[in-house]
């Protein structure tokens, strides 16, 4: 067990106008970035975000299945969400469910080829969301130390 470090005794800094704007922000952009790129997604290929990362997820996985536990963890979903996401794909024929080999009572979700298919159709929508909403709004910034500075404070 890691020990807790002791409090600090110091009053903490205030904020600098630019530290102040990121934090201001930042829930509006959690909140409105994925708004804006599944309306964009579902207007020009009628797939929603939900069912783009379910299906993307399943695409790398290997045998292109997961445990719908560990679906719904790499979709940042509840378990009860992702079942739902997982019965209306599996309706559309681009997702199956199989029984866990090792678990009797536990299922994968295993992505068929329609379901390669239709990532594959929606693929450049949302790539296109992704950067006119995102990516070309940091034109000019180390994605690299942006990218670590996220993982950082998500972990």
């Amino acid at each position: 067990m890691t020990p807790k470090p002791a409090p600090s005794t110091a009053a903490p800094r205030p904020l600098t106008a630019d530290e102040e704007a990121v934090v201001r922000f930042l829930p509006h952009l959690v909140y409105a970035l994925p708004r804006a790129i599944d309306a964009a997604v579902v207007r020009e290929k009628q797939l929603p975000t939900t069912d783009y990362l379910a299906l993307m997820h399943l695409s790398e996985a290997p045998h292109r299945q997961l445990r719908m536990g560990d679906l719904a963890d790499a979709c940042e979903m509840s378990l009860s969400g992702t079942t739902r996401v997982v019965h209306r794909l599996e309706g559309e024929g681009f997702i199956r469910r199989v029984q866990c080999d090792q678990d009797g009572r536990g299922w994968h979700a295993a992505l068929t080829d329609a379901g390669l298919a239709r990532l594959e159709e929606a693929w450049p929508a949302h790539l296109a969301a992704v950067r006119r909403h995102f990516l070309d709004h940091l034109a000019g910034l180390d994605l690299r130390a942006l990218a670590a500075a996220f993982r950082n404070v998500a972990t």
